[in-house]
């Protein structure tokens, strides 16, 4: 197992009581002690637990951010701003992955958003859990438009529901479009854990992953690990992505689209 899958699913294992033991760990993960204690040093210092006497806990500010839930990173309605021409030409050439009448999974994103206005007239199912990609599809009288259960966040006006809770419809599709916060040699990642748990739900019932990010996203490099870049299949971006950084992605055998 990828040290970017166990990582996700320690941090689902902490969410519901805000605790885990390394006994629940090691059935959980299948890895040696010596491992999981890597795994949580990177986390802890990642700020996203605090190891404790037999396990792991929360850091704790986390009953706070559960209590008044909000999201990590810019919010939409600046974000939708920002290097917008670059996003526009990205969601036009996810849009004409598209096959007319498939399911698909759109996560929700200022740059999966740039998707919206060319799918109509194609007849798609689409899963979502952004309500600015919902209100944007529904004067498409011919998608079909689902959505999962969970709590709103105001901020990016995303629906997402704690990790290890079962919100999705029963549903899955030949391609899930999704972005990121940042994007590195260590892999995809987000500002958030509970982005992290949406996401690998979504990546969960997805035959193939496309990636869409600007170029902008390859000069961060922290944040919680989604998955590392051999699990993603395409990945769409602009004409600045470093050399360096097109080789390496093209080395893990993703397909790389400049738009």
């Amino acid at each position: 197992m990828h040290s970017a899958e166990r990582e996700t699913l320690i941090l689902e294992a902490l969410a519901p009581s805000g605790f885990v033991t390394y006994r629940e760990l090691e059935a959980r993960l299948a890895a040696s002690p010596a491992t999981i204690r890597r795994d949580l040093t990177r986390l802890e210092e990642a700020g996203l637990l605090q190891r404790v006497h037999g396990g792991a806990k929360l850091p704790p500010d986390a009953d706070q951010n559960e209590r008044q839930p909000s999201l990590s990173g810019t919010p939409f309605d600046l974000a939708i701003t920002q290097n917008l021409a670059h996003k526009q030409a990205i969601g036009l050439a996810a849009a004409r992955l598209c096959t007319p009448g498939e399911g698909i999974m759109v996560d929700g994103g200022t740059t999966t958003y740039q998707m919206c206005q060319h799918l109509a007239g194609m007849g798609l199912q689409v899963l979502t859990n952004s309500l600015h990609i919902v209100n944007a599809l529904l004067p498409q009288t011919d998608t079909r438009v689902l959505i999962p259960s969970g709590t709103v966040f105001r901020e990016q006006n995303i629906v997402l529901a704690p990790a290890g809770e079962e919100s999705m419809p029963r549903f899955h599709a030949p391609k899930l479009f999704m972005g990121a916060a940042a994007v590195g040699p260590q892999g995809v990642m987000q500002h958030d854990i509970v982005l992290v748990a949406a996401e690998r739900r979504f990546m969960d019932r997805a035959e193939k992953v496309i990636l869409m990010v600007d170029s902008t996203k390859f000069t961060l490099s922290s944040g919680a690990i989604v998955c590392g870049l051999d699990e993603v299949d395409v990945l769409i971006t602009d004409a600045g992505i470093p050399a360096a950084m097109a080789e390496q992605i093209r080395a893990k055998g993703v397909e790389l689209i400049i738009a």
